[in-house]
C-alpha cells in the first residue's frame, strides 16, 4: 500500500488531455507532468499543442506530444487514441477537457450554435471515453476525468447551450462510473467555477460577469489556472481509487450559496 503523498505519484502513467494547449487544459497538463505523467496533448491547433508539449517536456522531463484532434469527429478520436498507444503503449488517464461556449438569449441563438456547443462538450466526451475504454478494460485500470462545470449543476441565464452540455457531462460521469467500475476504471468530473480562461476573457469586464459570476464567488475573484491542478492530480491518481461517478467542485464557493 502506498502511504500518503505517494498515492498522488503519476510516474510511468500516460494521460491524454483534450484541449490541453491553453487555459485549464494546459494547467492540468502541467500539473500531471509535475507528478510524473507522460502526456498526449490535443488541440484543434496542432502548432499550439506541439508548443505546449515541448515546453512541458523541457520543464518537467516527461515525454509529451502535441497533436491536432477534433473531439467531435469519431475518426479523429480513434486516430488520437491509436497515436497514444503507438507512442506510449498504454493510456492510463483521459482528461476530457476540450470545450466551447456560445452565450446569448435563447431566441438570439441558432440551432446550429446549440449543436456546435453540444457536439464538442458532450459528444466529444462520449466519443473519447468510448475510444479509450476497450484498452482500459483490457488492463483493468483507467482514470477518466471529465470537465463538467458548476453550470452543469446550477443555472445561469443566457447559457442554455453550455449549461445543457455540462449537465449532460455530469450524467455521463455518473452513468459511466457505474458501468465501468467492474474493470477498475473510475470516472469522475471536475466542476470548475469562474476561471479567467481564454473562453472567459471576452466577458471579464462586463457587468453581468462582475455581478453574476465573480460577484457570486465567496472569494470575489476569478480562479487562477494553477488552482485546478490539485483536483486534476487527485482524480488522475490512485489517491481517488474509491471514488467514481463523483463531482469535485472547484468554484471558490459559488455553489455553496
Amino acid at each position: 500500500m502506498l502511504p500518503g503523498i505517494k498515492q498522488f505519484d503519476l510516474t510511468g502513467k500516460t494521460a491524454i488531455i483534450t484541449g490541453g494547449s491553453k487555459g485549464l487544459g494546459q494547467a492540468m497538463a502541467e500539473g500531471l507532468a509535475s507528478a510524473g505523467a507522460n502526456l498526449l496533448i490535443t488541440s484543434r491547433n496542432a502548432e499550439e499543442a506541439e508548443s505546449v508539449a515541448a515546453q512541458i517536456t523541457a520543464e518537467y522531463g516527461v515525454k509529451a506530444i502535441g497533436i491536432s484532434a477534433n473531439v467531435a469527429d469519431p475518426d479523429a478520436v480513434t486516430a488520437m487514441v491509436e497515436r497514444g498507444l503507438r507512442e506510449f503503449n498504454q493510456i492510463d488517464i483521459l482528461i476530457n477537457n476540450a470545450g466551447i461556449n456560445i452565450r446569448g438569449p435563447i431566441e438570439e441563438l441558432t440551432y446550429e450554435q446549440f449543436k456546435q456547443v453540444n457536439d464538442i462538450n458532450t459528444d466529444g466526451v462520449w466519443l473519447c471515453a468510448r475510444a479509450v475504454v476497450p484498452h482500459m478494460k483490457s488492463r483493468k485500470y483507467g482514470k477518466i476525468v471529465n470537465l463538467a462545470s458548476t453550470l452543469g449543476v446550477v443555472g445561469l441565464a443566457n447559457r442554455s447551450p453550455y449549461a445543457a452540455s455540462k449537465g449532460a457531462v455530469v450524467m455521463l460521469t455518473k452513468t459511466l462510473g457505474l458501468e465501468l467500475a467492474p474493470w477498475n476504471i473510475t470516472v469522475n468530473a471536475i466542476c470548475p467555477g469562474p476561471f479567467l480562461t481564454p473562453m472567459n476573457v471576452p466577458i471579464a469586464e462586463t457587468e453581468d460577469a462582475k455581478k453574476n459570476v465573480v460577484g457570486a464567488v465567496a472569494f470575489n475573484r476569478w480562479g487562477r489556472m494553477e488552482e485546478i491542478q490539485g483536483a486534476a492530480i487527485f482524480l488522475a491518481s490512485n489517491a481517488s481509487s474509491y471514488m467514481t461517478g463523483s463531482l469535485v467542485t472547484v468554484d471558490g464557493g459559488w455553489t455553496a450559496r
